[in-house]
């Protein structure tokens, strides 16, 4: 640990409402190269059994913390170089809790390009301004004269005060107290203010909520300043931000920036200058930096929770409920270039591919029925899996026609998401797996997959593509690919994977191996077969100790010989389950899955230094059902007959969709009308919803109701409330 660790653990330790030593122990875990998923899995006893979420939260501020340590030591460097290093500005420096706080305090020292205040400086007209700045009583003018210079370049009075002031100006706003004081006022009281461009009403008209527009920059959400951000990016729309004040009185910040300067308004003889000045600093200098500043705060805020919205899409999205291993047709939807078709079986292996022509121009709805036919009979598909883009109820029609007048097929159409679907077709990935296969194919491959195992074929395409988020382009691109990586890593080591079946992208994202170790395990595996230990991995190249250790708990080997390898319990806890069955005098496999006894069993009785009560009742329950998925079980949505386009839709109708995205304001819901149409918060339930996660999540089927439909728009509102009974009468007296 550096000397600055034990301040950092503090410090994330009250953030997170923990003691100091579970920090200081997780700290220590990740310098040692262990992952927030086995750390939060397999290490409860030295964190003190802190959780993945409290983890990732520590290791983002860990990195933060440790960053700024590193600056601070660079700007005391810098400025005890300078020979200005007093004991308080050191001890200032030391309590800056946050980068902004440490910049501040610096901007007085930095290294500055040569401004007007350098040049009034080198005319040797500091003194002048610091006298004016000490002493209000000073007469501008006359002390001004004395500083006329011909050798220095100062021909008048006037021209010495001209340079006094830049000096003035750029000392009040390099003022960290000043600075930290006015910015905190405007985060206050300011305003965010929008307006349309000249011009650009017509172009920009999806911008229109925001032509006239303005709210407190402290309670702007995340939703709206990101489109405010986006509008003003496309020219569309012209932002400000400012205290509401009257013109006709000064400007409430100078008032405080004289106030933390020491100056006022008396009547003494360099007051009006002073104060004139002040009101200079502000304008020129304060008023741009704090509203860049804050403007930066704000989209922060708003990224950082734009990425928790994205990132909790694609945990639900990869923790959809799987299909399982069945056969199924994958289709992707198209009009003129034809529908795709790819079968693949249990294992996701293609067994066949076509293509057909249902819809316009070639219309050859009977040809593509019978190939359909063909395929499921021949290969005995379980389920179709229909992407939902362009012609997806056209072709779902078609389907549920082949299921209509073929039953002993035994069909069940299932509608998905074929987001990413084209990203994975011509990525590299894709090329590699397929390399003889059309790239518009290996995207009806896909969509056959992610109904199979939505988490196995998402981890193949980057996250930013599965597009669940909420102004995901506009946001921090590092920040969002950080916390998706981390979405992706939690979620797969949830799961568990199956090292004989897995590809090498999605053994890549389990704790403790890389692409390389990926590569290294799927080519051992096909070159001898499928392991039938988890400690034949140790065999792969390059899995040395350290990455047995962090994934091992997270391979699973179906039906190994020792049934602990198909669990979540570690290798290197073996001996606890040895304990159990010895203590018990049952042996391992007739204690797998028994319930009823292992419930009555207590953890402390085979608790031990080594391994705690925590870890044998996660033990004891993974006994209960080894390998157990924590994703829910699969069902599929039925879009309504007859309600394929947004004319087709009426206020009141009552239809079943699936849940296409949730944002900080509601969710969007797939109800089979090429459209989706918006629950608004207000409208998720009968009560109040703070956090629309907490009643409805990406991939989830659900009941709305049809409120409004604007079709210039393109606009669907619905709703998930119950319907009132004024709502019932008023479409009764509609219908009539």
């Amino acid at each position: 640990m550096s000397a600055a660790a034990p301040s950092i653990a503090r410090i994330i330790a009250r953030e997170l409402n923990v003691e100091d030593k579970q920090v200081a122990a997780a700290v220590d875990l990740i310098g040692e190269g262990a992952t927030v998923p086995f750390i939060a899995r397999y290490r409860k006893e030295r964190t003190g059994g802190l959780d993945d979420t409290q983890l990732r939260h520590l290791a983002a501020r860990l990195t933060y913390l440790t960053d700024l340590a590193s600056r601070r030591g660079t700007v005391l460097k810098s400025i005890r170089e300078q020979g200005r290093l007093t004991p308080a500005l050191e001890k200032q420096i030391n309590a800056a809790e946050t980068k902004v706080a440490l910049e501040d305090l610096y901007a007085p020292f930095r290294q500055k390009r040569r401004t007007r205040a350098t040049i009034a400086r080198e005319a040797g007209l500091a003194p002048l301004a610091e006298q004016l700045l000490a002493n209000p009583n000073l007469n501008p003018v006359e002390i001004a004269a004395k500083f006329i210079s011909d050798t220095r370049g100062v021909a008048s009075a006037d021209e010495a005060l001209e340079g006094a002031r830049h000096i003035v100006v750029e000392t009040l706003a390099e003022m960290p107290e000043i600075v930290g004081a006015v910015r905190e006022k405007m985060w206050a009281e300011g305003k965010v203010r929008s307006s349309v461009a000249r011009g650009k009403a017509e172009e920009g008209a999806k911008f229109s909520d925001y032509f006239d527009f303005d709210q407190p920059i402290e309670q702007l959400p995340s939703h709206r300043l990101l489109a405010l951000l986006r509008g003003e990016k496309e020219g569309v729309l012209k932002l400000g931000l400012d205290i509401p004040h009257a013109n006709d009185r000064p400007h409430p910040a100078v008032g405080l920036v004289m106030n933390k300067a020491g100056l006022a308004r008396k009547g003494r003889p360099a007051d009006a200058w002073l104060a004139e000045t002040a009101e200079i600093a502000w304008k020129t200098r304060l008023a741009p930096s704090c509203t860049n500043d804050l403007f930066a705060r704000v989209k922060e805020r708003a990224d950082g929770e734009a990425i928790s919205v994205f990132s909790k899409n694609v945990k639900a999205l990869l923790l959809a409920a799987p299909a399982g291993p069945k056969t199924v047709m994958g289709i992707d939807p198209g009009i003129r270039t034809g529908c795709k078709i790819a079968v693949v079986d249990a294992t996701g292996k293609v067994l066949d591919t076509d293509t057909i022509y249902p819809h316009e121009p070639k219309r050859d709805w009977a040809g593509a029925l019978m190939t359909l036919a063909r395929l499921a009979k021949k290969h005995k598909v379980q389920l179709v899996s229909v992407g939902n883009g362009t012609a997806s109820r056209e072709t779902d029609k078609l389907v549920a026609e082949l299921e209509s007048k073929m039953p002993d097929l035994g069909l069940t159409r299932v509608m998905v998401s074929e987001a990413g679907a084209s990203v994975y077709s011509a990525s590299e990935l894709a090329a590699k797996e397929f390399p003889d296969m059309d790239v518009s194919i290996r995207g009806a491959v896909s969509i056959a997959r992610r109904l199979q195992d939505p988490l196995a074929e998402l981890v193949k395409i980057e996250p930013k593509a599965i597009g669940v988020g909420q102004y995901q382009h506009d946001v921090d691109q590092s920040a969002l690919s950080h916390s998706l990586t981390a979405v992706v890593e939690d979620c797969v080591n949830a799961v568990g994977v199956d090292v004989n079946t897995a590809s090498a992208p999605l053994l890549a994202r389990v704790s403790g191996l890389n692409e390389t170790l990926a590569s290294n395990i799927v080519a051992f595996r096909n070159e001898n077969g499928a392991f039938k230990s988890r400690a034949a991995l140790k065999k792969v190249p390059r899995m040395g100790p350290k990455a047995f250790e962090q994934s091992a708990g997270f391979l699973r080997i179906r039906d190994a010989k020792n049934p602990l390898d198909g669990s979540g319990v570690h290798p290197e806890a073996y001996q606890v389950v040895e304990r159990i069955s010895e203590k018990t005098g049952r042996d391992v496999k007739s204690l797998v899955g028994d319930k009823g006894f292992l419930s009555k069993l207590k953890p402390r009785d085979f608790a031990d230094a080594t391994f705690g009560e925590p870890t044998v009742a996660d033990i004891l329950k993974e006994l209960e059902k080894p390998g157990r998925d924590p994703r829910p079980e699969f069902r599929t949505a039925t879009f309504q007959d007859g309600i394929e386009k947004l004319s087709d839709l009426k206020p009141g109708m009552s239809l079943e969709g699936l849940v296409t995205n949730v944002t900080a304001f509601g969710a969007f819901v797939d109800i089979g009308v090429h459209q989706d149409g918006l629950v608004h918060i207000s409208e998720l339930s009968d009560t109040f919803v703070k956090d629309p996660h907490a009643v409805v999540r990406a991939g989830q089927v659900v009941r709305v109701r049809v409120k409004e439909v604007d079709a210039a728009r393109r606009r669907i509102a619905l709703s998930m409330k119950t319907e009132s009974s004024a709502d019932l009468r008023r479409h009764s007296r509609a219908g009539q």
